[in-house]
């Protein structure tokens, strides 16, 4: 939970009762409860109001593939700059490979070039 182990929450609690005093901690500590359910509170009424918008389709979706860590950001540029079908699923497997003649940044470079050969230079008899 949020990197802390046994021994930094220890820590932690061992500063607080120096910094609040033994008379102070009773009432620090209740709040810090009342705290934890209340946020605990919130994240349920959140879940049963999805649940509730949702209906009976909340219970089929997968919360697992909609987990962002699990995007791999090289396959989602991927697929927006090509036109073909999306990728299948590759293995995390990292390769060096020789530069791919038929890629979107050479085809726009090409192009570019082309529609700069075929016009003049842009040229001011104004400028100094």
């Amino acid at each position: 939970m949020f990197g802390l182990t046994f021994e930094k929450i220890l820590l932690i609690g061992i500063v607080a009762v120096f910094l609040l005093g033994p008379e102070k901690l009773p009432h620090y500590a209740a709040q810090l409860a009342r705290l934890v359910k209340q946020l605990r509170n919130m994240a349920n009424g959140a879940k049963d109001r999805m649940r509730d918008e949702m209906g009976p389709d909340f219970d089929d979706v997968d919360w697992k593939k909609l987990d962002p860590r699990q995007y791999d950001p090289r396959r989602i540029i991927r697929e927006a700059l090509s036109d073909d079908e999306p990728v299948k699923e590759q293995s995390a497997v990292v390769s060096r490979a020789g530069v791919n003649p038929d890629g979107a940044y050479l085809q726009r470079k090409r192009a570019r070039e082309a529609a700069a050969s075929q016009q003049p230079a842009p040229f001011d008899s104004e400028a100094t």
